[in-house]
């Protein structure tokens, strides 16, 4: 395996910022990851597994260990329990798979088309967008157990999602190297179109959509939001949603129902936000002073969308740390309400 000295980060993530790999190494099997740990170990080197880069800030100082890229591909399919099983290598493209997925008419993933990065990813941050996040359909999650060496198979229940969040990221951090996902998906369900912004699309209709009507909606409204990765648009040089949705107690949510009226203002409805006490991020951060087209310098805020923080050029990771914590604190200040960061953030 050939292990890299010096190799720039910032080219291979999306928001474009952040210093250098002291070592790095890519990996297409699983004895490449099994070789690269071990190379790290024997020189102890702290180990950063990279994805597709799209949901990660790296510092400037970059990373003084290695970085793993894990790339290893192949989709296989099997019938189980009436379901299609899709087993999938951690380093395949999401939306190549989900094009697969929606291209086999099964249902369960197709809400998600269009967001950006590696299938590898998806089980750490239980990704979502509209209506769908992948815990509703992940069967196992294969994995690298750094603690003694053994490849695991962990069932959903093991991986410990809740919203935005598992196991990966939060109890067992950087126990794990996650190999393979399989999906179990539903042959010629319906698309879920329960989110606003479908339910928009499609308004006016008297038929269900398809699938592959679905996932060409999704694509469309993520393309109007920047959040499709469009080549030479400034507004989708970004790590996507900077900021989770809140989810709030009874009383949380009263009392910001009340600042908001003393402002003239009614929060946002919507029964995808409702069922889980979740209130738009995105309108907490425009009603704080950020409207889309915020600058700062070097970064400011996406023209499509309140809750990407962009790279106006030649940004650096501060610059982005600091616009960051400047919304989090307006936010608190006026709403009374902590907004919690999306993105992983790397050598901080």
């Amino acid at each position: 395996m050939l292990i890299e000295e010096n190799i720039p980060l910032a080219p291979l993530t999306t928001l474009k910022v952040g210093g250098i790999a002291r070592y790095f190494a890519a990996a297409k099997t699983v004895a490449d990851v099994r070789q690269a740990v071990d190379y790290a170990r024997s020189h102890d080197f702290p180990i950063f597994v990279l994805g597709g880069g799209s949901n990660l800030v790296v510092s400037d100082t970059g990373w003084p260990g290695l970085v793993l890229k894990v790339g290893i591909p192949g989709i296989e399919e099997r019938s189980e329990r009436g379901n299609v099983l899709f087993e999938v290598g951690a380093g395949e493209d999401w939306d190549k798979f989900v094009a697969r997925a929606v291209g086999r008419n099964c249902t369960g993933v197709e809400c998600m088309s269009g967001i950006p990065g590696s299938v590898g990813g998806t089980p750490v941050q239980n990704v979502g967008a509209y209506g769908q996040e992948v815990a509703e359909t992940i069967e196992s999650v294969q994995a690298l157990d750094l603690r003694d060496g053994e490849v695991r198979e962990l069932c959903n229940e093991a991986c410990g999602f809740s919203y935005r969040t598992s196991i990966f990221n939060t109890t067992e951090r950087g126990r794990y190297i996650i190999l393979r996902v399989t999906y179990s998906l539903t042959p010629g369900g319906e698309p879920r179109i329960g989110y606003a912004d479908l339910q928009k699309y499609f308004a006016g209709r008297n038929i269900t959509p398809s699938l592959a009507e679905a996932r060409d909606a999704v694509r469309r409204i993520r393309a109007s939001k920047a959040m499709l990765i469009t080549p030479g648009d400034e507004d989708c040089r970004s790590a996507g949603s900077f900021f989770k949705n809140p989810v709030l107690s009874a009383e949380q949510y009263q009392e910001l129902s009340q600042r908001a009226l003393a402002r003239g203002l009614q929060i946002p409805s919507y029964p995808a936000l409702d069922a889980q006490r979740k209130v738009s991020a995105a309108w907490l951060v425009e009603h704080s002073g950020f409207s889309k087209g915020y600058s700062s310098g070097r970064v400011g805020i996406s023209r499509k969308h309140a809750l990407a923080i962009v790279n106006r050029g030649e940004a650096t990771a501060a610059d982005v740390l600091a616009l960051k914590e400047q919304i989090q604190e307006r936010v608190q200040e006026i709403w009374g309400i902590p907004l919690d960061a999306e993105p992983v953030f790397v050598g901080f």
